[in-house]
């Protein structure tokens, strides 16, 4: 099955040459790349939240194989919609779905169920493309949409994942889509969003169920960010690093209405050769 781009023109350009040129000037090459096990990484149009996201991008030393888990916006199909064959084209070319991973989890995490219908409209995971394809020209990737809110079917579902990972036969990066706050003003979003990013820093999913409950903070992606904290921890992820926080103001949007983006990585404590 081919999925073709659904918001090519609209959250990033869709002339090759142009978004070419947007992610090269995007991504910000870090002097000593983190190798994470995990990330979170926004996903609103490249104007908003791509210099974050380049960020992160650019922080990382990048795998081939990807595990990318992005929310269900619009509410189509299954709840944890995988799909496991095919590819997704993007204006820079195909990426590769990795049928054998995909087949894997599918058989390991009895809460996924195949269906193209849940990512056909959704955003989230198909803005993250363009960067990997440009870092990484042949990469392959597992897509997974999670479509559940409740914190006890999102964490077995994070460590199913992350047993079933153990032992994989090539590194991967879980890629976790979300944007933070939504749509209140700047100051209250930085706070709100700033406790959040504390209990993802601190690898504490449960502290970060409760945080958002609490602020009532309107983080979309949380379900993704859950599971791949515990999927992450399973592998051994002992540390997080905040790589960069925005607002949409710091792009010229309104500070009246503001959404949050923030880019984590996650991974092994980094020990000192001294």
């Amino acid at each position: 099955m081919v999925r073709s781009p659904a918001v090519a023109g609209q959250f990033y350009p869709a002339n090759p040459d142009h978004l070419r040129q947007e992610v090269r000037e995007l991504l910000v090459p870090a002097p000593h790349p983190i190798a994470a096990l995990g990330c979170v990484v926004p996903h609103a149009g490249y104007m908003y939240s791509g210099g974050v996201a380049g960020a992160v991008y650019g922080a990382l030393h990048l795998p081939t194989l990807f595990l990318i888990l992005c929310p269900n916006h619009t509410g189509q199909g299954e709840p944890m919609a995988i799909m496991s064959a095919g590819e997704w084209r993007t204006p820079l070319g195909a990426a590769r779905i990795d049928s054998e991973l995909a087949g894997h989890l599918l058989r390991a995490c009895p809460m996924l169920r195949e269906d193209a219908g849940a990512h056909a409209d959704e955003h989230s995971l198909e803005v993250q493309l363009p960067f990997l394809q440009y870092r990484v020209p042949h990469m392959r990737f597992v897509p997974i949409a999670i479509g559940r809110g409740d914190f006890a079917a999102l964490e077995q579902f994070g460590q199913a994942l992350g047993q079933a990972l153990v032992g994989w036969r090539e590194p991967l990066l879980i890629v976790a889509s979300s944007d933070m706050n939504h749509y209140e003003r700047d100051e209250l979003t930085r706070v709100k969003d700033g406790r959040a990013i504390e209990a993802i820093l601190a690898l504490d999913p449960g502290r970060l169920c409760r945080v958002l409950h609490e602020d009532h903070n309107t983080m979309c992606g949380y379900g993704p960010v859950i599971a791949m904290l515990d999927a992450a921890r399973r592998l051994g992820a002992d540390a997080a690093t905040l790589i960069r926080y925005a607002t949409s103001a710091d792009a010229g949007g309104r500070r009246s209405a503001v959404v949050g983006y923030a880019g984590i990585a996650v991974h092994k404590t980094v020990t000192s050769d001294k």
